[in-house]
């Protein structure tokens, strides 16, 4: 008996502790980014990776002014050409599109993205069967976290969360 009151005392504590845990959602004029594989085979995930590096520098430059939604619009518009250039040195088949495009609910981070439709910039490699590498461009997630991979959980929620709250 007294196995089982420390066990669901245990419990009990760990349900309070992670019911405090603050969640940061991110908001809903956020511009995401996305790259779908074609497949979940290992070459086309690996494709989609190597795109991914290959295009974190360049949405980097673009958007290295871009302090608002609407600054980081007008700059992807206006640079699409040098994303697609990037795209096609990789000779994969592909489909970009800007615009509103549905992700689904996820979480990474301790933050809380929300499922639906989001103003997205997405690049659909080949069939698009595969998994996907997705961040947020606007607040600028992504390139923060290209920036320092050495991020713990911690320190990267608590800087989101400041620049959320800016």
């Amino acid at each position: 008996m007294k196995k089982i009151v420390i066990a669901l005392f245990v419990v009990m504590v760990l349900l309070l502790l992670n019911s405090r845990q603050e969640q940061i959602i991110i908001p809903s004029d956020a511009i995401r980014f996305r790259i779908i594989a074609n497949s979940n085979n290992i070459k086309d995930q690996e494709e989609k990776i190597k795109l991914k590096k290959d295009l974190e520098p360049v949405l980097g430059s673009i958007l290295s002014n871009s302090y608002t939604k609407d600054d980081t619009i007008e700059n992807i518009n206006n640079n699409m050409n040098e994303i697609k250039k990037t795209i096609e040195k990789h000779n994969l088949d592909y489909n970009i599109n800007f615009g509103l495009n549905y992700f689904p609910e996820k979480t990474y981070k301790g933050l809380k993205y929300s499922s639906g439709n989001y103003e997205s910039l997405v690049v659909t490699l080949g069939d698009g069967l595969g998994d996907n590498w997705w961040c947020v461009l606007f607040p600028p997630l992504c390139l923060i976290e290209a920036e320092e991979e050495n991020y713990d959980e911690y320190t990267y929620t608590s800087y989101i969360k400041e620049l959320l709250d800016k």
